[in-house]
Formats: C-alpha cells, structure tokens, sequence
C-alpha cells in the first residue's frame, strides 16, 4: 500500500524537496486520524472548502484565513472520543471532547499558542448558534451547514431556517443560495 501521509518514509524523504505548511500537515494528520472513515474525511474536507472559500471572498487577512482554515480541518475531531465515551457524538458533546484533541494535534504540530486558542475555543463551540464572536467563527458555521444541509438532505424549510438565522457573510448567503436555491 502506498501511503504519502505527513508521518511516512516517504513525506520524510520528499520535505527536501517539498516542505508542507503547516495547514498541509493538520490536513493529512486528519485524514490519517479518521483512517477507514471516509464519510468524515469527506465532512471536513468539504467544510474546509467552503470555509475558505467564504473567508476569502469576505477578504478575512491571512491570520483570520489561517485560524479559520485550521478550525474547519479539526472542527469534528471530538466526534471519536465521544462515540466511544457515550455511545453518542451529539453537538454538545463534539465541543467537550474536541478542544482538548485539537490542542493536542495543533501543539504537535507546531502551532503558535494564540492560534491554538482560538481554534479550540472554535471547535467548543462550533456547534452553538448565539453570541458567536467574529468572522472566523461566523463562516465557520455557515460552512458547516452548507455541507450538513447536503450530506443530511435537508428538506427546503430547514434551508431557508438556516439561510435565514445562521448566514449572514454575502459569500455564504450565496453559497446557500445558489446551493439549495432558497
């Protein structure tokens, strides 16, 4: 099996030639944690897509787009430990778990402290809808719905709820517009 994740032979030998970033190696140490769960590697590949999608077309600044990407890659990483915890990997329990495995992955990864903070406290709080406090956490919740109103098939009337009380940046707004035709 030939395998090019960030902690094989072969991505050792190949940083000569080519040396990851930093969202490269969170990317791949993501799919080698969901290893033989597709279905979740995709979820956060595609919220990951969106996410920067929508920080750029909001013209968020690099630092925002960093720490916006980095949540959007680790935003489910509590999902495991809570399946295997309780048996359930509601919302709430996601962002109990997560926060303490995203510090973990981000430390060892080499993240600076002040981004870490601030994709933890994304990733505890990813799955609440009030008192959201910046762009960053504002696009990351509007690119989560837009891949959970698709992988869920979300009826019309649960498009337009979310349409209108969870997006407001213009890029996501059209997204979902264009997306679901709301």
């Amino acid at each position: 099996m030939f395998i090019i994740g960030p902690d094989t032979d072969y991505a050792r030998e190949r940083k000569s030639a080519y040396s990851m970033n930093q969202i490269e190696r969170l990317y791949m140490k993501m799919v080698e944690y969901y290893a033989s769960d597709p279905r979740r590697i995709q979820h956060f590949v595609k919220v990951h897509s969106f996410a920067r999608l929508i920080g750029q077309g909001e013209g968020i600044g690099e630092e925002k787009l960093f720490i916006l990407e980095a949540a959007a890659l680790v935003h489910d990483i509590g999902i495991k430990a809570a399946e295997a915890k309780y048996d359930n990997c509601s919302g709430r329990l996601q962002e109990e778990e997560g926060p303490a495995l995203a510090r973990e992955m981000l430390t060892e990864l080499g993240f600076d402290a002040g981004v870490i903070d601030r994709v933890t406290y994304l990733v505890g709080h990813h799955h609440t809808y009030t008192n959201v406090d910046g762009i960053d956490y504002r696009i990351l919740l509007e690119a989560d719905f837009l891949v959970n109103l698709y992988e869920e098939n979300s009826q019309k009337e649960a498009v337009w709820a979310a349409y209108e009380h969870i997006f407001e940046t213009e890029t996501g707004k059209w997204l979902c517009q264009t997306m679901f035709e709301v």
